[in-house]
């Protein structure tokens, strides 16, 4: 079995697209770990419970969380859920990591959350770096997040320690790449 290929198919469906394989979420998230097993193994992915848990806890990313006998993503939801995340005050600085090639329109637009609920911070430049570097040349931003909490922004932590928010102005925002006048 190939845990990345199999932690990608959880993020696709438990993220984006549970009715691709005929199941539903709750409106918090949330799928009985039986229903999602049996409706990959219809689907192709063969998976039993043990090869499950293994994903989830062999994840890089912790981007699932077993609860009992239901499982969830912790982010990054193209679909409609409630997280019921709570507000959350975040370190001053956060960071946001990107391609360099998108630094121009995020200068000019900002971080927006997209297809997403939420844009994605972490509060290490290591991660950042990560997740820039999945996208080509990697380009670390740094966020103002003090600044953001100060003019009334809201953020949320994920279980996973991502942080998140609903955007992120161009003016909170800096970075290692190319300036502004280039």
């Amino acid at each position: 079995m190939d845990i990345v290929k199999t932690s990608k198919r959880l993020s696709y469906v438990l993220r984006h697209r549970p009715d691709a394989i005929g199941i539903t979420l709750t409106d918090d998230g949330w799928v009985a770990i039986d229903t999602l097993l049996t409706a990959l193994n219809a689907h192709g992915t063969r998976i039993n419970r043990a090869t499950l848990e293994q994903v989830v806890a062999d994840n890089d990313k912790q981007r699932f969380t077993i609860d009992g006998d239901r499982i969830r993503a912790n982010q990054g939801h193209s679909v409609e859920v409630d997280l019921g995340y709570e507000p959350a005050q975040p370190p001053d600085v956060l960071f946001h990591g990107t391609a360099t090639r998108n630094l121009g329109t995020i200068y000019q637009q900002g971080l927006i959350k997209g297809r997403r609920h939420h844009v994605h911070l972490s509060a290490e430049t290591s991660t950042a770096t990560k997740v820039g570097s999945r996208h080509g040349t990697p380009a670390v931003l740094v966020v103002d997040a003090a600044a953001m909490v100060a003019a009334g922004h809201t953020f949320y932590v994920s279980a996973n320690g991502v942080w998140l928010t609903e955007t992120v102005p161009p003016t909170y925002l800096s970075g290692s790449g190319p300036s502004l006048a280039a």
